[in-house]
């Protein structure tokens, strides 16, 4: 099932890696030995549950022949037997390709869709769910870019999350999100549908994507905001224009240079995102014709109000608790979606 040379590849690699921290690493390698170290340890501890339970497997064989061995030799067969599949199960997750991206930072665009200002306001809400759920795992929250409605809904926002494992548990959230509710401008008291986008993209260092001077604009204009923000200060706020794709991002921070920063560090994320998604499309076009585009203008979700539901249109995940929900318990789905994305790649490397 697993190729021996393969897993003796990986062990290899970490001790060789153990050594050398153990050793004391010049400080300009410690920091890509702690994460290559990190990442291979849990894969490891897999190998050697799953090596020492076949070990203990054929022990238990070579004492079935021991008149009397043979009952405890049994019991402890069927034990291991009722063991092996989740521990071979296990070994074959770690032993999925890693995603380079799932340990970065990563970055959150979310607009208004379809809607007017209930859309807005329901962008709001979702900045609001996901801010909580990173503060409850010890995330760190930052908000590069805002602009609101009067009413207090988005127009745009980009927010900045990082923390252990960020990208990896977030990147299922792009797409559209579509909202059922009553919305407070409604004076009928009907249901109406709305929906916001979200984009989650994993931040790009600057020697992956160097960006050459002359292929961006930066502009300064003054920040404004929902009821006179910052009317008073500087021309603050940076618009950067990627010339050669048309992209723009700004960022409305009180400093002009962190400004600069923050919206460099933007593009190339979006930049860095293009790139991942056109190496995928060209391994993946096939797959895509069987089980659809994943393309992010795709509805993922419903939130239905009056009925305190939440469905996952990708997985069929229904959770009537709303309110939980966009409070910013959001566990349940997300460990299902990754649920669903490991079962189809083992599926894929099976076929």
């Amino acid at each position: 099932m697993f190729a021996p040379e393969t897993l003796d590849q990986i062990t290899r690699r970490f001790g060789y890696l153990e050594a050398r921290l153990m050793e004391g690493a010049a400080s300009s390698e410690i920091a890509e030995l702690t994460r290559d170290y990190a990442e291979l340890k849990p894969v490891v501890a897999q190998i050697e549950a799953w090596r020492e339970a076949m070990a203990q497997r054929e022990d238990a064989r070579a004492m079935l022949g021991d008149p009397e061995m043979r009952a405890l030799a049994e019991e402890e067969l069927a034990r291991l037997e009722a063991e092996l599949p989740a521990l071979e199960q296990a070994l074959r997750l770690a032993l999925l390709p890693k995603d380079a991206a799932d340990a970065r930072p990563a970055l959150i665009e979310l607009r208004p869709g379809t809607g007017g200002e209930e859309a807005s306001l329901f962008a709001a809400d979702l900045m609001r769910m996901y801010q909580l759920y990173a503060e409850g795992r010890g995330w760190q929250v930052q908000v590069i870019s805002l602009s609101q409605t009067e009413l207090g809904g988005l127009r745009e926002a980009v927010l900045r999350i990082a923390g252990e494992g960020v990208f990896a548990r977030l990147k299922f959230e792009s797409g559209v999100h579509r909202v059922q509710r009553v919305p407070v401008t409604e004076s009928g008291g009907r249901i109406h549908t709305s929906a916001a986008t979200v984009a989650v993209l994993p931040e790009a260092g600057e020697v992956e994507i160097d960006i050459p001077a002359q292929d961006i604009r930066i502009d300064t204009m003054r920040a404004s905001g929902a009821g006179g923000q910052h009317v008073n200060t500087t021309d603050s706020a940076v618009r950067i224009t990627h010339l050669p794709t048309g992209i723009v991002v700004t960022s409305s921070e009180k400093s002009q240079h962190q400004n600069r920063r923050l919206a460099l560090d933007v593009l190339r994320a979006k930049l860095y995102d293009m790139e991942r998604q056109r190496a995928a499309d060209a391994r993946a076009e096939d797959r895509r014709a069987q089980v659809g585009s994943g393309d992010r203008s795709e509805r993922i979700r419903t939130y239905n109000f009056p009925q305190g539901r939440m469905t996952d249109h990708r997985i069929n995940l229904t959770l009537y608790r709303l309110d939980s929900v966009m409070q910013g318990d959001l566990d349940e789905v997300i460990d299902a979606l990754i649920s669903a994305d490991q079962a189809e790649r083992l599926a894929a490397l099976d076929a």
